[in-house]
């Protein structure tokens, strides 16, 4: 409880920062005066632009980091995350698809971006066995040739669009919180908590797999059924981030993997320190992407891959020495 009370202070503390900074920065008595009903472009800013976003970076930040936590437990891998092993490419394409067939629908892109999510998820998983065996090495090459390769349909897809539905839709595959796909964001936020809940009633079972699959079937745990529930929570959690905010990469790697290094293995802390955490991270990256270049805005996708390229090298390079 004191660690997620920590967490969740900062994390307000960056909202409130998060509200004062931007391409039009605000004083005490900008927000004060908007937040007291004063009419003006202080409350306009503050209350259809700035505020939205900022709920919806700290949803799709807290959704990748807990699919990201999820992915690297079913997989004893902590290289695993959304991006690096194409799941996040396969919910893009999802989502494009919905967005090209279906334009005027509200809400269905999420659905189609988690059936490209799932089936993503189980070609992936496929693919990285060898000889009965889940073999990291092979896990990470197969996620990275269906990135390639699904990257590749969604250009071969761009080219059938207009320009200035083409240079929205680059900017969202970026990862762009400003880009809306029709996505609602009260449906962004009831997803993430139901397979968020869904994700955390498994972590009992979870921290009984890490001994090994077949220990955790000793204790009498449903292994099946546990991967099951687990990769539905962690491919909704990915399929809905990307309907609401395009492929923004590297926060499933880095923020799960620095929660664990501070406050250790135990999912039933790992996973909520890490919702805290990641969207910690991305109102932060979202904040200096609205801030560095304003008035142009950057990419948020930009942004985390600058932080999190760094450390999955280094993590990668410890892999192969291990």
């Amino acid at each position: 409880m004191i660690v997620c009370g920590t967490l969740l202070g900062l994390l307000l503390l960056l909202v409130l920062v998060a509200l004062f900074v931007g391409a039009v920065p605000f004083t005490l008595s900008d927000v004060t005066n908007a937040i007291f009903g004063q009419k003006g472009l202080a409350s306009i800013i503050l209350f259809e632009l700035r505020l939205p976003r900022i709920v919806l970076a700290l949803f799709v930040g807290a959704s990748l980091a807990m699919a990201g936590a999820c992915f690297q437990a079913l997989l004893r891998n902590a290289l695993a995350d959304p991006y690096v092993l194409g799941i996040s490419s396969g919910a893009a394409l999802g989502v494009m698809l919905a967005l090209i067939w279906l334009p005027h629908t509200s809400g269905v892109q999420a659905v189609f971006g988690l059936f490209g999510a799932l089936a993503t998820t189980g070609i992936v998983y496929m693919l990285g066995f060898r000889h009965g065996r889940l073999m990291s090495h092979s896990l990470l090459l197969a996620g990275v040739i269906s990135a390639s390769f699904l990257s590749a349909v969604i250009v071969f897809l761009m080219t059938a669009m207009n320009s200035r539905d083409l240079r929205s839709i680059t900017y969202w595959l970026m990862g762009d919180l400003s880009y809306y796909t029709g996505v609602p964001i009260g449906l962004v936020i009831a997803a993430v908590l139901a397979a968020g809940a869904l994700a955390w009633l498994q972590a009992p079972s979870l921290n009984a797999m890490l001994m090994g699959e077949q220990e955790a079937l000793a204790m009498g745990v449903d292994v099946a059924r546990v991967k099951l529930l687990t990769y539905l929570a962690a491919s909704t959690l990915t399929a809905v981030a990307v309907a609401a905010a395009g492929s923004i990469g590297f926060i499933g790697l880095l923020v799960p993997h620095l929660v664990r290094l501070v406050f250790g293995n135990d999912y039933r802390i790992l996973l909520p320190t890490s919702a805290l955490a990641g969207a910690a991270v991305l109102v932060l990256a979202d904040t200096l992407a609205r801030s560095i270049a304003a008035p142009t805005e950057l990419p948020v996708g930009a942004v985390t891959a600058v932080l999190g390229a760094p450390l999955f090298i280094y993590l990668l390079r410890r892999s192969s020495e291990a």
